[in-house]
């Protein structure tokens, strides 16, 4: 029995929705409900665009494509930097995970810019390549190999003494 566009669609988006949110809560610094907000534009737009999907080699990666994409467009707009105050995001800890350890990143990937945070998302929590990295954020391998230090860099002086007691876990 042959399945409908759309019957593939939400087998695709039902096993690619976790992923697509944990790398949005990376992208977003932890703010749940934007990311929420990323996934399901992300979505919408691999569904508009689902018929010629069969052409794309890899629809995992290119929604992780447009993921980022939406991000950055995201962070242009002039709205994007209005933060709610008062109230904590909903998020459960995993059991295994160190919440302090997980506070203290997520404070420290929020302090980078946009484009650095990408970079660090990409490379080094979804350990993709320099290549398909900057593919993703449609600019040079330069600029990934240039943004990937300056960020490592500002990461190291952010969490300097906070980051080396966790290393000893």
């Amino acid at each position: 029995m042959r399945t409908s566009r759309a019957d593939d669609f939400k087998q695709f988006a039902a096993g690619r929705t976790n992923h697509l949110f944990r790398s949005a809560c990376l992208l977003t610094s932890g703010d749940t409900h934007l990311a929420e907000d990323l996934v399901q534009e992300t979505l919408g737009r691999m569904y508009a665009l689902w018929g010629r999907v069969a052409r794309i080699d890899n629809p995992a990666g290119y929604a992780q494509t447009v993921l980022v994409r939406t991000f950055l467009t995201h962070r242009r707009r002039r709205s994007a930097t209005e933060q709610p105050v008062g109230e904590i995001p909903e998020t459960v800890p995993h059991s295994g995970d160190d919440p302090a350890l997980r506070v203290a990143l997520l404070a420290a990937l929020g302090q980078l810019p946009p484009k650095d945070r990408v970079v660090v998302v990409l490379r080094y929590w979804e350990d993709r390549s320099i290549e398909e990295t900057a593919q993703a954020m449609n600019c040079s391998s330069a600029a990934v190999r240039t943004r990937s230090v300056r960020a490592l860099a500002k990461l190291r002086e952010q969490l300097g003494g906070v980051f080396a007691e966790f290393a000893d876990h």
